[in-house]
């Protein structure tokens, strides 16, 4: 690769790069930070979220570890009991079922029990993606619930490095959900390295009718719905959560204030959903302001399918989201 092609992969990077870029810089700064997980040194993780890293600061602060989620999680936790700051990168979040006791039940509940700080990082992948029913489950809504512990959900290059490194700045657990689709993508990174607050969500697109409120990739296709529906005479805005714990409460409120008409979507089935829990908060503070409703879209509660057209048909899709903001603006 020419300097000109590195100079543009730095300053363009992919999903996965700008979490290498934001590790990287944390790791050169922070001598505690090391990463433990499985294929990190050869392969550099299933989607190159680590690739080279072992290579630059050694096998020392690079780790692969047995196939065990609870060991890993847990030898992360006595670690940064005692000073470090680990990433436990465990793949998929599917794969952290297997390490509940030690996520909730231990990381999230120390500093609650005994004052001590637990600065652990716990980055998966999440979200449908032709995975099956083992690699597409949605746990936001589980890992949002849990005293103890923050969120975070980047959609862009840009917050993927601005939230790892605020998370590795952070002194107890962050759960650090990056989508499979959104792996090679690239996209602009804050060339002043700024860290990213949690709890602060991003207007990806300005509107005058109507928000849609949702978080990682269906950003993606939530914006390819405001622009069909532009086409119509609809203007929507279109919010970024960015973290689901912190919730950035402010924006959701003054969005319901501004439009009185609010879409929320999520890939995850809307029982007891990140979707239900921003709708029933913004209309129990906002209920005056709103026009209609606030329509859910959430995806289908069942297994997901590793068959391609029944994936696709089980999360919201752009026609979806447009019908749901014709319905809202129909009231």
């Amino acid at each position: 690769m020419s300097a000109t092609d590195t100079a543009a992969r730095t300053a363009n990077p992919s999903y996965s790069e700008a979490f290498q870029q934001g590790v990287r810089e944390e790791m050169q700064s922070n001598e505690g930070i090391f990463i433990i997980g499985t294929d990190l040194i050869e392969r550099g993780g299933h989607f190159a979220q680590v690739k080279g890293i072992a290579q630059e600061f050694g096998e020392n602060r690079v780790k692969d570890a047995p196939i065990s989620e609870a060991a890993m999680v847990a030898g992360g936790m006595g670690a940064a009991m005692y000073g470090c700051h680990p990433i436990v990168d465990l793949n998929f979040i599917d794969f952290s079922l297997g390490a509940m006791d030690e996520i909730i039940n231990q990381a999230a509940k120390i500093r609650f029990m005994f004052g001590q700080p637990v600065p652990l990082v716990i980055r998966a992948t999440s979200g449908v993606a032709l995975g099956g029913a083992h690699h597409s489950n949605a746990l936001e809504s589980l890992f949002a619930h849990t005293a103890g512990l923050s969120l975070a959900v980047p959609s862009r290059p840009w917050d993927v490095k601005g939230l790892i490194k605020t998370a590795l700045r952070t002194p107890d657990p962050v759960v650090f959900l990056m989508h499979k689709k959104l792996s090679g993508v690239r996209g602009e990174i804050d060339p002043a390295n700024n860290l990213i607050p949690f709890g602060k969500a991003n207007s990806l697109r300005s509107g005058k009718d109507c928000a849609i409120i949702t978080y990682g990739y269906t950003t993606v296709t939530a914006l390819k719905a405001a622009q069909e529906l532009e086409k119509s005479g609809t203007d929507v805005e279109v919010i970024d959560l960015r973290t689901l714990y912190p919730l950035d409460t402010d924006a959701i409120n003054a969005a319901v204030q501004k439009y009185g008409r609010i879409v929320v979507v999520d890939e995850a089935p809307m029982f007891a959903s990140i979707t239900a829990e921003i709708a029933a908060t913004a209309t129990e503070h906002n209920f005056k302001y709103l026009k209609g409703p606030i329509v859910r879209l959430g995806g289908v509660r069942a297994p997901i399918s590793a068959n391609p057209k029944m994936s696709d048909a089980a999360i919201p899709s752009v026609q979806g989201i447009i019908d749901a903001v014709n319905k809202v603006m129909a009231y």
